[in-house]
Formats: structure tokens, C-alpha cells, sequence
């Protein structure tokens, strides 16, 4: 386990995610936003700007059982989260029904299942079925927990009208992959709705699966402390030049 980034604002760590949440102290984490593995890395083929490529990620996308990994995952998240904190979760139809499960088995109240629509997915190249275009954002909170919810924000943002569960946006923009690509990076306007919705200024979020960094970027764009841990140094390089150029960053459309 090592901290390559630390500003008091911001921290990066290289570690598997696992044996660094163990050294998390317990209830002591306001929001966590996870974007676990979907573990589709099994040979098969996807579209990249009209060519066909492999959907294999890495090693880190590979394992034997998937609901082994996510209820440990889960298990940490249940004792480092404080009372009335809440979890967002990350998942395509391939997981997020296993999630679902085995967060309600452990007790959990789901809030809100956001559904985020691509406008413009990549094509289905089997054409025997329809295009893939959505995933899933699972909120979470403890079942007698009092959630933080900016409502009247949110409100605001979204013209004086209650906000709702689809959010919509192109996938991810050249400008938000400057520094590196990672193969499952976020638009930063999704996580950052995600932050603007759910923390204060006193709040502390971590992102145990923080790839090239999006929401250290979206917290720090708020005067929001972050912890991000991967286990892969070449994302967290990509992470760390994002936080440094931070301002820099520009939010792509979302509605």
C-alpha cells in the first residue's frame, strides 16, 4: 500500500482495494461511490468507433466468483460507512441484479436505481438483440439511516422541477481523456451529480475503485475530500495529472 497523491484534499492510493479498506476505521466514511468490476473480460467482442474490438480489461476484470467479490466488497462497505451514509454503486445488466440482491440480503434499503442513458452506445454487432445503452446507479442507504439529499439543488439545477431517476449524456468525452484512457471511465457529469446530490462541505468520499480518477476530480471540483484507491499505477498517474490540472476539467453535457 502506497499514497502516490495527498494535497489534504485529495488522496490517491495504490493498493488492492480490499487489503486498504481493511485499514479504514470503522463508520468513518460519509459517501462511497463504486465502480466495481462488471467482470465482462471473458474473450468475447465489442464496438470502438467502428471497429471491432476485444472487451477484455485486464486481469482486474477477471474472477471466479463474481458474488464472492461483491459481498466481501459489500462487507467492508457496511463497516466503514458511518450511520447515515450512503453507497452508490455502478453496474450494466451483466451485475447490478446480483448487486441488488445481495445489498437488500444484507439489509439495505435502496433509494433510487438512476438510470444512465448513453446517447450515443456503440452499435450491437450481433444484431440479435437490441443496443446496449443504459446502466445502473444504485443508491443505498442503511435501513434506519437519515440520508443527506440536496433536493432543493438538485431542484434547481434541473429548471425548478423535481429531478428524476434517467440521467442522460453522451459517453465519455475526448477532453475528459487527456492524460490516458481507462476502459471503463465515467463522464465526470454523471459522478458529479453524484456528489452534488449526496455530500457537504464536511463530508469524506471514497472510491474504492477509482481508476483515472473521476471522482476525486468531481470532489475536489467541490471542495469535497476524496480518497481513491486502485491497484493500478498506470490509472492512478492518469488520476493524479486529472487532480493536478483539475481545473481544467470540463463537465460534459447532462440532462
Amino acid at each position: 500500500m502506497k499514497v502516490i497523491f495527498n494535497d489534504h484534499v485529495t488522496t490517491l492510493i495504490h493498493s488492492d482495494s480490499f487489503e486498504c479498506m481493511k485499514k479504514i476505521r470503522d463508520k468513518s466514511i460519509d459517501v462511497i461511490v463504486a465502480d466495481p468490476p462488471y467482470f465482462l473480460s471473458n474473450g468475447g467482442f465489442s464496438n470502438c468507433g467502428g471497429k471491432k474490438v476485444s472487451v477484455d480489461k485486464g486481469k482486474w476484470d477477471q474472477v471466479q466468483d463474481p458474488e464472492e467479490f461483491y459481498s466481501r466488497f459489500l462487507n467492508e462497505v457496511d463497516r466503514i460507512l458511518k450511520k447515515d451514509g450512503t453507497f452508490w454503486v455502478f453496474g450494466s445488466m451483466h451485475n447490478i441484479y446480483m448487486l441488488g440482491y445481495l445489498v437488500q440480503k444484507m439489509g439495505w434499503k435502496i433509494l433510487n436505481n438512476i438510470t444512465w442513458q448513453k446517447s450515443n452506445p456503440a452499435p450491437n454487432l450481433s444484431r440479435r438483440m437490441f443496443t446496449h445503452s443504459t446502466e445502473t446507479i444504485l443508491w443505498v442507504k442503511r435501513k434506519h439511516g437519515n440520508q443527506l439529499f440536496n433536493y432543493s439543488f438538485m431542484r434547481k439545477l434541473n429548471g425548478g422541477k423535481q429531478m428524476k431517476d434517467v440521467w442522460k449524456t453522451p459517453t465519455i468525452q475526448r477532453k475528459e481523456k487527456r492524460f490516458g484512457k481507462h476502459p471503463t471511465q465515467k463522464p465526470l457529469s454523471v459522478v458529479k451529480r453524484i456528489i452534488e446530490s449526496s455530500t457537504n462541505k464536511n463530508s469524506l468520499v471514497l472510491d474504492p475503485f477509482v481508476g483515472s480518477g473521476t471522482t476525486c476530480v468531481a470532489c475536489r471540483q467541490l471542495g469535497v475530500r476524496s480518497i481513491g484507491i486502485d491497484m493500478e499505477y498506470e490509472y492512478l498517474n492518469i488520476a493524479k495529472n486529472r487532480i493536478k490540472d483539475y481545473l481544467n476539467e470540463r463537465t460534459g453535457n447532462i440532462w
